[in-house]
C-alpha cells in the first residue's frame, strides 16, 4: 500500500509540473512549492485543483503511515 501511495504522489507531481509548465515554461519542481509567487498559477483554478489532488494524496499517505506505525506498535 505504501508503494501505491508513493506511485500516486509521484504521478500527480509529474502531472502538476506538466500542467504548470504549459502556463509558465521552464518552471521547476521547486517553483511549485511556492505557486503564490506566480499569479498565473495562483489564479488558475485547474492548477489549484490539481494541486489539491496532490495535497489530498499526501495527506492520505501520511494518515496511512501513521496508522501503520500505530498498528505495528500494538503488535510488539
Amino acid at each position: 500500500m505504501e508503494k501505491l501511495f508513493d506511485e500516486l504522489v509521484d504521478e500527480q507531481r509529474r502531472k502538476l509540473l506538466k500542467f504548470a509548465s504549459k502556463i509558465i515554461p521552464n518552471l521547476t519542481t521547486d517553483d511549485l512549492l511556492q505557486p503564490n509567487d506566480y499569479p498565473e498559477l495562483e489564479n488558475n483554478p485547474l492548477f489549484r485543483y490539481e494541486e489539491g489532488v496532490l495535497e489530498g494524496l499526501l495527506t492520505a499517505r501520511m494518515a496511512f503511515l501513521a496508522q501503520k506505525k500505530e498498528s505495528e506498535g500494538f503488535q510488539k
